[in-house]
């Protein structure tokens, strides 16, 4: 057996060191996962259709692995589920979306997605929103996504769960979701 594994990623003009991605990983990592945080400039930047190989490229995807995803990280996690190959373990999206949540260009956003494909991809997935997001990501987003692939859907009410003026350098609720 391989092991857990995860994958922790940033959101739009994020890097793996801010808010509690590297506090998150530390506490997986404690628990026996090899966790990966891949600092992706990318994300949001470059159109999903380019973006996304390089994203997929040289990674494996199993069984055992889990997903999170924080803002445009989150929102890449819904083209990454439509293309893996096996179902994996868990997707955690943190102020996700699935449809424009502001007047900003979100290239990290694809046209239309195949939602049954991306539940066939993974067997346990949350969507954590907060009434309260100063960019749109808010629980109107969580409940679209919720909507069509099920799981189970958390609302808060903490911003944008981190942000260049959220501090938020602990997030214990993703460390309880993930077993």
């Amino acid at each position: 057996m391989v092991g857990r594994r995860a994958i922790i990623f940033h959101g739009t003009g994020g890097n793996p060191d801010v808010v509690w991605y590297r506090w998150l990983a530390e506490r997986l990592e404690a628990r026996g996962y090899t966790v990966e945080v891949p600092h992706l400039p990318g994300v949001n930047v470059e159109p999903i259709a380019t973006f996304l190989p390089t994203v997929l490229d040289g990674r494996r995807f199993d069984e055992d692995t889990v997903l999170v995803g924080h803002s445009g990280g989150a929102a890449l996690l819904l083209a990454l589920l439509e293309h893996v190959e096996v179902p994996v373990a868990q997707a955690i999206l943190v102020a996700g979306y699935c449809t424009r949540p502001n007047t900003r260009e979100e290239p990290v956003l694809k046209e239309s997605y195949d939602w049954a494909a991306i539940r066939s991809h993974v067997r346990d997935i949350f969507f954590i929103n907060s009434r309260a997001d100063p960019y749109g990501c808010d629980d109107r987003q969580g409940r679209a996504m919720f909507e069509r692939l099920g799981g189970t859907q958390i609302v808060r009410d903490d911003g944008h769960f981190g942000d260049y003026n959220q501090p938020y350098e602990r997030f214990e609720l993703l460390d309880r979701l993930i077993p």
